[in-house]
């Protein structure tokens, strides 16, 4: 496997962890009725949550065996969400 399709299979494995991760950022903050919150702190949140979702991926990865299973991603979608209740909980 040459470099260019790691990059591409490694970008495809984290990819929906950071969308999801992204968008429940961008979701739990319109939706809590947060008005000061900063793009530093909006960013820090969906990294957080990327860094879980991913997480959860790889331990779905290493207990399936393969990627794309749909309980992977049902583990990643809970994980991310339980991360960003935490996270509300905070604030």
């Amino acid at each position: 496997m040459d470099w260019l399709s790691l990059i591409w299979h490694v970008f495809g494995f984290v990819a929906p962890a950071v969308a999801v991760g992204a968008a429940l950022a961008v979701a739990g903050a319109v939706f809590s009725g947060l008005k000061s919150i900063t793009d530093q702190s909006l960013l820090a949140r969906a990294a957080i949550n990327s860094a879980v979702g991913v997480g959860a991926l790889m331990v779905g990865l290493a207990l399936t065996g393969r990627d794309g299973k749909m309980l992977t991603y049902l583990g990643m979608v809970v994980a991310i969400a339980f991360a960003q209740s935490l996270r509300m909980r905070r604030t």
